[in-house]
This record gives C-alpha cells, structure tokens and sequence, in this order.
C-alpha cells in the first residue's frame, strides 16, 4: 500500500511555510535523537529503544505494541533488554552527561549505573543503584544481579601482618577478576537474598536454579556452587582451592549447564587449562568432557549450545609452548651477561619471510592469534567430540542448528594481502563428522553452501557456479542466462568482480536463490534450469531479500518472502512480498520514500519498519505481514517541523567521463524561489544518489550536515562519480566536472559559487580536481592522499595493512605496482600539480588516522605554501581517520561552514581565515 505524507512531511513541503520558519544552528543538531539497542519481544507485545542525542542523555522507552502507544519513558535508559517472556523491559541507566564532563579522572571511577526495570503490565518501575550486571529470568519471576561496590579495606596492622606471614599461600585471581555481591530478588514478592563473593553466575532457563562462582579472599575457599531458587539454598558442586569459571551456558531445556573449570593454582593464564564440564541437575551428576590429545581449552573459550540443546559447541586450541625464561638482572655478573642484557633490547624483526608485515602480525596477535581459539562440538546423543576448526581451516561461519557450515582458511594468503588483497580457501564442513569438502582455492568472493550439504555455490569469472560436493562436478548455472547480469557492471576496480551475491537456498537444497542485477533467481540443483522469480529488469527495480530469520537455514516452498524493491532510476525502496508456491510478486508498501524493516517479533507477526525521506526521519511503524494497516510508533523528533529544512531533493541527469548515464541529487535550500542562483556544496564519495530518499545524518562529523546547508540558503548536490582504472584522478575529475555543469544548467546554481567537500577518497579526489580545473570556488579536503608514491608503501596504522592493495586491486584503482607504473602514480598525484591550484583549498587530518598517513596532508599543504597557494592546514590532535571527539567534531563543522561561507556567500572572514592562529601555551 502507499501510506499518506505525515502531518510533519506535509508541513516541511510546504514552502510557504517554511520561509517564515528559523534557519538551523548547530547547536539545535544537538537534540536530535536516533533509536539505539532496539528489542522487540518474542510475542509481538512490546518494543523498548533508547533515544539518544547527538549531545545530551539518552531517553528508554517502551511501546505496547497492541496499543500503539508509549508506556513508559526512562531517563538515561540504554541497552534495552525484554526478558523471554515478555513481562519486563530492562534499562542500563547511565549517570548523567554533566556528572561525566565536569568528573575528573577519580570521580569518573566512582560514577555508576543504575538497572531500572519496567513492568509491561502495570507499567511501573523500578530502579535498582550501582548494578555490575544483571540477568532476567525467562518467566519474569527472577532479577539477579551484582552490586558495583567492593567491599572496603578496614585491615588492622594485625591483620595486615598476618596476610604477610600467609602471602605464601594465598591463591590470587587474575587481574580484572572481581567478586561482588549477588542480588537474587523474587519479582513477584520482592523478597531477595544476598550473596558474597560472587565472580560468575548464570540463570537456567526454566528459573530453577543458578550456577555461581564464590570466591574468598586467598583462594582458599572457592567453589563453584549451585542456588536452588526455590529454597534460596546454596550447594556445592566442586569445593576446591583456587577453583574458578570460565564461560557457563545451561542447555535451553536446563537439563544440563555445561562450564568451564580453571584454577588459579596455575598463574600462567593464557596456559591454564579450563576442563569442560557438564552437570545435571536431575542426576547431580558431573560429566567431563574431553578435549583431543594435545588440545586445550583457555580462559577466553566459549561455549553455546543449538538451540534445540542436542550440540554443545566449544572452543579449544593447541598446547602452547612453554613460556620464555625472562632473564633479569639479580647479580653482578648478571650485570655484564650478554643474554641478559640483551632480553632488555627492545626490537622488532621484519623478515620478507613474515606473512604478515610486523604492524599486521602485531595487530593480529593482539586482537585474535594471542588467545584464538578454535571451534568443536560435543554431541549430546553420541557422547562425542567432533573438531570442526583446526590449524588447517580455522575459520568457520557457525550456525548451532545446521548440519554443514561454510569453513575457510587464509593463511596460504596472508602474504600477498599487501599487494593483492583478501583471499581464502573456502570449505564445507560436516558437523556431525568434522568431514571437509574444498569449494574453492584463492577466492576473493564467499560462497554459500546448501543446507543439506550436498552443493555449494559461488560467484567467479563473470559466472555463478553450482558445485556438487560430492563429484566435485562444476557448472555455471548463470551462464545460460542470456538476459540477466549477474556481474556487476558498475565494478570499477582493479580486482575480480564480485557479482550480486546470493539470497539463500531451499531447505532440502534442492534450489539455489541468486541475485542478478535486478532479480531473484531459483537455479535447480539437478537440472541447473534458472527461473526468473521477480520482474524487476522490467522497471530497473533491484530486488533483495529484506528480512530473513537468522535461525532459518532455509526456505519452504510455502514460504512468502519479504524484499526489498529498490529503483535505481528514481531511487524509492519500497517492500514487496513473493510467494514462492505461488511465484506471486506483490508490493505492500511504496511511495516516494525509502522503506525498511528493524525488527520482527520470533512467535508473532509483528514487524517493525521505518519510512524516509530527506524530509521525514525514519520514525518506526508498527504491522503486520500485510502491511495493509501500518501505525506510526514513535515521534523521536518533533522540533524538526520547527526549522527550514530544505526542498524535495530531485534528480540531475549527465555524463560520466566515458558518455555513461549518471544521475546527481540536487537539494534546494529551504527557502529557494525559481530562478534564484545560489551558492552550491557538492558532497560525494562514489555513488550518491541511492541516498535520495535517505534521511540526512542528524550529526557533526568530517562531513557537512545537509540540512544545516540546505537551511542556511545553500543547495547541496550529492553526484555519483565513477572511475577509469589507472586514471582515478582525470576520471573522476571529468565527471565532476560535467555533473557540475549539468547542475548550472539546471540554472539553480551560480558557477562562481560551487565548492567541493569530500573526505578520505572523496579528499583525495577533490584535492586533485582543483589541479586539474578552476571551476569551483573553495574545496574542503578531510584526510586526502597527496602523492601516491609515498602512500604506495605507507601502512594503514589502524589495521597494521601496507596500502599497496589500494593501488594494486582497490580503491585507489591503479591496478599495477610503483615501480612497474611510476607515470601512473605521478600523474594520479595532487602534490606533483601543486602550482597549477588557483582553488583556496581547507585540509584536515586528525594527526593519528589510522587509515591514510597524516603526512600525506603536510606534503600537500607544504607543496601548496611553497607556490603561494591558499592553503589552510587543520591538525586535530590525537584524532583517527575521522573525528571521534566532539569539541573537535563541532569545531571542525563551524570552521567548513564559515569557510564556505566567505568563499561561496561572500560573508566577512573568521579571524582564523584572514589570520590563522598563533600556538600559544602558558606551560
């Protein structure tokens, strides 16, 4: 169905009216709020959000969904959580902003959260201080939760001698290892009990009981204990000292909870042994669960089970080597002994032998390979131990219902990951056997494998290939397509295509569903015959799978399909369904808008989806699979009708630089009268016009807030630029150029008032454009790529990457190596035209980015000041690739609006313009 404009969309498209409305301030981008931790619950009945600003606390909030109304509003509510049944919604209740900003370093340590609970029936709350962590019980009966206060250090000088004399033997916890005390408190009743000491704990699913880790103060007395809920009893299960947990999962029928078992007898944690074990609360019976000869499993080790609670899965790894001998200096001699003095060195060995650079094995090692761990499953039924991941395939994607599961396995690779990119083997993996069937060598695309194991799919070479698992026999199922494109025709980088993807396959695997450009196609599994499920080729419609259960492995034939229908002509995304027994294609809702579904409830039909627009935030509405009767849920920001915003945006036509069809999106200001001429930004990447129906980012950041522009008298544009491998810079230029003069036809634009902002690629391509043309008035160019032949060899700090991949195959699109190419990166180089900038340009980096070298903006500022060029340089102290701070956040948003509007309204300068400022320090 096509829903009517809301009062607050009729009211911003109203022109007359919003000439009489106040233009926007930054500061008014401050209460604009957005839904965080969105959770619907299982039956369809209620929804809880946290609203957050852009600057200030946040709001919970909680919607019946039968009503369609709120009940209940939290202040600083966040992490929304609605227990299994429905009864309650949790809020994590952080302390104020102010009490934040005006606490020093040891009042922030003292600042804590409170837990608020929301009743769903009686919509009262309840507010529970310094709360560590919590959990609900599925049926509501049960808050358990620790209290964030240690107990305090009264020791007598008696005391303290005597915990000297005992130091010896006291069994000490891992740093960060805390107790504290364990609420456990009868929602219905509000009765609750205490307990102390409490490191770990767990709930079972049916309420009956709670798993716990107690500790004492010198190891001496720890356990690990079970709570009896209905007695408020405690037992042990493992009296032991030093005895600790790891991961605790109870089996979703809470007929066994499985746990890891450490002690801190061992103080090596990265080599102690935490042994999986399997309790029954029925038998009281203790089952252990034996890893393969030689494998271990660590204190970081997870444990999961399938949601029907017939898998266990597990983690565990290889033995470690033995810890190195750290040599110190005890003696004289040690003083003067070579392998002492040198384990004090501090060095790091690059080796061309490495498959990693230093950076990346560094980063790596910190992140995944210092505890990685791999994964197993322990049958229930069978009473074994199947090793799905080893040092062989390490990777798999799991999921605990499926019988087989895509595997992968990178390291053939890692070396060429700095001049090649990412590539993996890819597997099927078996989860009752461990078996593994190769799908795939050297792929840079990620195949998909059917549920019942017996083929595998993947996109290769222009093609989508079927493979049989079993005869290894390969076909490209795609290719007898003659009226389809199933690889995309806008690749324009120098690396293999990587198609339209795949949408899913049968449940018995008997069909496999693929994306072409615009449809869904069925591939039999047999016949390799191909159907054409959607029309969208018809109308330039793209149509994808929007909503598909994570659970589902795959579809019935009975199933309807919820998709997505996204015209790439004139941009709305709206929902359609598609009956797979009825191959019927319907459209349930459409209009000039882009359309999304959040959320929908597990057991009920009950979808949460948004509607936008540049005018209309996507608020959430409420339906069911119909889609006939749709309700506006929320109205998070009311003062938007308040402002002059900007026009409806439309689409500009022109050419890219080799005569393709783009299109450009034109906002006009707010206030725009045919005929005016008005000053322009142009904001790009890539492709933007996708985004026309997208509400604009209600935030401060590297980019310009839109309607801050479009409110203030500016249009902005929004084009789609495209690329000739080898020729990024000339290219794209090009295009600019054309979208530009197609955007002064229109006769919106003034031609002497056009500027540029891009940043990071979009830096890097207006950096360049103003070498190359004279046409726009001022550029703002944030964390741009000046010479490419210093940044060929540079490493992306954040991920520890040497950037020759983004030259070679990525996004930079040289598509040779330095020193095969040196013209290439010359001519594609912005410092090397230096002399011929007559555009004022504003460079901004932030001095620890991560992503492109800081450096590369001094070479450029350095080039630029040596020719006299009108160059402004903005160092962000301490900021990553894009600002994360807000002071600097807002700071670098005022200073490009007063930039553009000096060079594109003609406004006095700011201080900092005509001036720069001093560096001033009183220490």
């Amino acid at each position: 169905m096509t829903l009517k404009l809301s009062l607050l969309s009729a009211a911003l498209f109203s022109v007359s009216s919003l000439a009489a409305k106040p233009s926007l301030e930054f500061k008014d981008v401050f209460d604009f709020r957005y839904p965080q931790g969105t959770v619907i619950s299982e039956q369809g009945t209620f929804l809880g959000l946290s609203a957050k600003p852009y600057r200030g606390d946040s709001e919970g909030q909680v919607y019946s969904l039968n009503n369609k109304a709120l009940i209940a509003s939290v202040p600083r509510g966040t992490n929304p959580v609605i227990n299994k049944g429905g009864q309650w919604v949790s809020f994590t209740q952080r302390p104020t902003l102010l009490e934040k900003e005006t606490a020093d370093k040891k009042k922030k340590k003292t600042l804590k959260n409170n837990l608020v609970l929301v009743n769903t029936t009686t919509k009262a709350q309840q507010t529970f201080s310094s709360v560590k962590d919590y959990q609900l019980s599925d049926d509501g009966l049960w808050l358990v939760y620790r209290e964030d206060a240690k107990k305090g250090d009264n020791k007598s000088d008696e005391k303290a001698n005597t915990d000297e004399q005992t130091d010896e033997l006291k069994i000490s916890a891992d740093k960060g290892d805390e107790t504290l005390t364990l609420v456990v408190l009868n929602l219905s009743n509000n009765e609750s009990t205490r307990y102390d000491d409490i490191a770990a704990y767990k709930v079972a699913p049916n309420s009956n009981a709670i798993l716990v880790n107690q500790r004492s103060e010198d190891g001496s007395k720890n356990r690990v204990a079970v709570i009896d809920l209905a007695s408020n009893q405690i037992t042990s299960l493992i009296d032991e000292p030093g005895v600790t947990l790891g991961d605790i999962a109870w089996q979703p029928n809470s007929q066994h909870v499985a746990f890891y078992l450490g002690n801190y007898v061992n103080d090596d944690k990265r080599r102690r042994d935490y042994q999986l074990k399997l309790w029954s609360p029925t038998s009281n019976k203790i089952t252990d669960i034996h890893n393969p000869s030689g494998w271990f499993s660590g204190k970081t080790a997870s444990i999961k089970w399938s949601e029907d609670g017939s898998r266990l899965f597990f983690e565990n790894r290889p033995q470690l080597e033995a810890k190195a001998k750290v040599l110190k200096y005890t003696d004289e001699s040690s003083l003067y002994d070579y392998d002492t003095i040198r384990q004090q060195k501090g060095l790091k060995v690059w080796h061309n032998a490495d498959p990693e650079i230093k950076t990346r094995e560094i980063k790596t090692w910190n992140e995944s390979r210092r505890d990685q761990h791999y994964q197993a499953v322990y049958h229930i039924n069978g009473e074994r131990v199947v090793q799905l991941e080893n040092l062989q395939v390490p990777a798999i994607s799991l999921r605990t219902n499926a019988n087989f599961v895509l595997a992968s396995d990178d390291t053939p690779y890692l070396k060429q990951i700095m001049y090649k990119g990412f590539y993996r083997d890819y597997y099927s993996v078996d989860i009752n056997s461990g078996d593994k069937q190769l799908i795939v060598k050297e792929s840079s695309n990620r195949p998909t494998v059917a549920p019942d194991g017996k083929h595998a799919a993947y996109f290769d070479g222009q093609q989508v290939w079927l493979k049989s698992l079993s005869t290894q026999q390969l076909t490209p199922v795609s290719k007898a397509v003659k009226n389809a494109l199933f690889a995309d025709d806008k690749h324009d980088k120098p690396e293999p295509n990587e198609g339209f993807g795949f949408a899913g396959w049968q449940l018995d695997g008997s069909t496999l569903y693929a994306y072409s450009k615009y449809d869904i196609w069925a591939f039999d599994t047999k016949t390799a015959k191909a159907t054409r499920l959607t029309d969208g080729y018809k109308t330039q419609t793209q149509y994808r799978i929007e909503y598909k259960d994570k659970d589902k492995l795959g579809f019935n034939p009975d199933d309807t399909l919820l998709l997505s229908a996204h015209n790439l002509e004139n941009k709305q995304t709206h929902i359609a369904t598609l009956s797979l027994q009825a191959n019927k294609l319907q459209t349930v809702l459409s209009g000039e808008a882009k359309y999304g579904v959040v959320r929908k409830a597990k057991e009920a039909d009950t979808y949460i989806f948004t509607r936008q627009s540049y005018q209309e935030f996507p608020d959430y509405w409420v339906s069911d699979s119909s889609f006939n009767n749709p309700t506006k849920l929320t109205d998070l920001n009311p003062q938007q009708q308040t402002f002059a915003w900007g026009q409806k945006p439309e689409l500009v036509k022109y050419k890219g630089y080799d005569g393709e069809d783009l299109q450009g999106v034109l906002i006009k200001p707010a206030d725009y009268k045919a005929g005016d001429k008005v000053p322009v930004v142009i904001y790009f990447y890539r492709y933007m016009s996708q985004r026309m129906y997208d509400f604009p980012k209600m935030e401060l950041n590297h980019r310009p807030n839109l309607p801050m522009y479009t409110s203030n008298g500016y249009a902005i544009f929004l084009p789609d630029i495209r690329f000739e491998i080898g020729h990024p810079g000339r290219s794209s230029t090009q295009t600019m150029i054309n979208a530009a003069q197609a955007l002064i036809d229109t006769g919106v634009a003034d031609p002497d008032k056009i500027g540029l902002q891009g940043h990071s690629w979009a830096g890097y391509q207006s950096a360049f454009m103003i070498t190359q043309t004279d046409m726009f008035k001022a550029v703002v160019s944030g964390a741009p790529v000046s010479n490419m032949t210093s940044a060929f060899s540079g490493i992306r700090l954040e991920s520890g990457l040497a950037r020759q991949f983004q030259y070679e195959t990525g996004q930079s699109r040289i598509g040779k190596p330095l020193t095969e190419a040196p013209e290439l990166y010359i001519e594609n180089s912005p410092v090397f035209y230096a002399d011929k900038v007559n555009t004022p340009i504003l460079i901004m980096f932030g001095d620890n980015d991560g992503a492109v070298p800081w450096q590369e903006g001094i070479q450029y500022y350095l080039a630029l000041r040596r020719h006299d060029k009108d160059a402004i340089f903005l160092q962000y102290e301490g900021e990553p690739h894009h600002l994360k701070k807000l002071p600097n956040q807002l700071d670098y948003s005022i200073r490009m609006k007063e930039y553009f509007d000096y060079h594109l309204k003609g406004l006095p300068p700011a201080e900092w313009i005509q001036s720069g400022e001093a560096f001033i320090t009183e220490e």
